[in-house]
């Protein structure tokens, strides 16, 4: 990996692509550091203390949601934006057509998503700042609509500005720019992490954070494996016959990855168990019974609850949640009758597997064995690494703001944009052949 890096910045043009990224990240890092006028940042620690979803949605905003900055959304909007897209493909004719048709049918469905972002965006906001105004977070500032709609605006605003950014470092950086602004804001809270573990909360003893990080080494070294594992579906084309020249059949795969669906199901997942929170602060002060209802959601709906039975049945539903989202988001990326029609259209075939339906019926029974090992694996490194790593160390969950869903995050990134600095290396070894 270094010896890539370092070829990368012998070459000037990949050597001002990467300097771009790191420009644009050291923006979005001081941009996190821009609080939102009013803002009680004492009480915000304490709001952050006691809710451990908060710090799940903070992992995605880069930092930004702790301070209540100008980009306390980070890229979430947008993120929700794309997922909606494509599910809207599976149930709507015309935007499946459009993925079809290139570059026209891309930038159309991006220009869609990038409306859908300033509404959801709005939304958010909307939400976020309703929440804090009634944990006394801006109860210091004098709060009408006015001031309710000027912060809305300054989110949405800084949701879009980090969009932009992400869309400049994909054209004019390397690697994919949406990743990239989550995986800098992970990387750029590390510090202040490991001091706030260090000085914070009586954990000056050392060995709890040595125990931490070789954890961390073994679930790095666990997600590397598994995101990088394959089922591949041996594929043989038959031989063909164009004009007078005889094609000979070759022999391929089909690569069928263990963890298709991504970190997309854990963010399907924090944001379904993260609504009866904001539905309880948001009838906080109602009389009863909503304000009893909000007490019950507030008290016992926690990833650390009064007692050990609301913890067990909390984290059960955040495993199921996310298991049932790895089987549904696998089954909208890949399709088994597309890909078996894909297959026959180019004569194609699975050795021993008849083309057309029997083709498709072995794909989606294939893949759903696969995305059972993926849906454990995704549950396992959500929900049971916190856990257990707070055992061993005694660190409490809430502050586990870099466990396995942050390491699952870093180590795609990273593979994913190192695999595209190799590409660009490997074609310009090339070139001089092509010429």
């Amino acid at each position: 990996m270094l010896e890539a890096i370092a070829n990368a910045l012998r070459i000037p043009e990949l050597r001002r692509k990467i300097l771009f990224t790191l420009g644009l990240f050291v923006v979005f890092r001081v941009l996190a550091h821009i609080a939102v006028p009013g803002t009680d940042q004492a009480a915000l620690a304490r709001l952050f203390n006691k809710n451990q979803f908060l710090g799940l949605l903070d992992l995605f905003s880069g930092g930004g949601l702790s301070s209540f900055s100008i980009i306390a959304m980070g890229v979430n909007p947008y993120i929700n934006a794309s997922i909606i897209m494509q599910l809207m493909a599976v149930v709507s004719t015309r935007i499946k057509e459009l993925q079809k048709e290139g570059e026209y049918g891309r930038r159309k469905i991006t220009r869609w998503t990038r409306y859908l972002t300033v509404g959801l965006g709005l939304l958010q906001a909307w939400g976020l700042t309703i929440l804090f105004r009634n944990q006394g977070v801006l109860s210091n500032i004098a709060f009408g609509w006015f001031g309710i709609v000027a912060i809305m605006i300054t989110l949405t605003a800084g949701t879009i500005m980090l969009m932009w950014f992400g869309e400049l470092i994909t054209e004019y950086g390397i690697g994919n720019g949406i990743s990239l602004v989550i995986f800098a804001g992970i990387v750029g809270r590390i510090p202040n992490t490991i001091y706030n573990l260090l000085s914070g909360g009586g954990q000056a003893n050392l060995v709890p954070l040595l125990v931490f990080a070789a954890l961390a080494i073994l679930v790095t070294a666990f997600i590397i494996e598994v995101q990088q594992a394959q089922r591949k579906i041996p594929v043989q084309s038959a031989q063909r016959v164009v004009g007078r020249k005889v094609y000979q059949g070759r022999s391929s795969h089909l690569p069928l990855r263990v963890n298709q669906a991504g970190v997309i199901p854990i963010i399907f997942a924090i944001s379904i168990m993260f609504f009866p929170v904001i539905i309880g602060n948001f009838l906080a002060n109602s009389p009863s019974p909503w304000g009893d209802i909000s007490h019950a959601l507030r008290t016992y709906w926690l990833p650390t609850g009064p007692n050990i039975a609301t913890d067990i049945l909390y984290n059960l539903v955040y495993f199921i949640l996310i298991f049932g989202f790895t089987y549904f988001y696998t089954a909208v990326t890949f399709d088994p009758v597309d890909t078996a029609d894909y297959l026959k259209k180019h004569a194609a075939f699975i050795p021993g597997i008849r083309p057309g339906a029997a083709t498709a019926q072995y794909l989606d029974r294939t893949m759903t064995r696969i995305t059972f090992a993926g849906a454990m694996f995704l549950g396992s490194i959500t929900v049971l690494v916190p856990l257990v790593a707070a055992a061993l160390t005694k660190i409490p969950t809430q502050n586990m703001y870099l466990g396995g869903t942050a390491i699952l995050i870093v180590v795609g990134v990273a593979l994913d944009t190192m695999k595209q600095i190799e590409t660009q290396l490997i074609m310009r070894q090339y070139k001089g052949f092509i010429k």
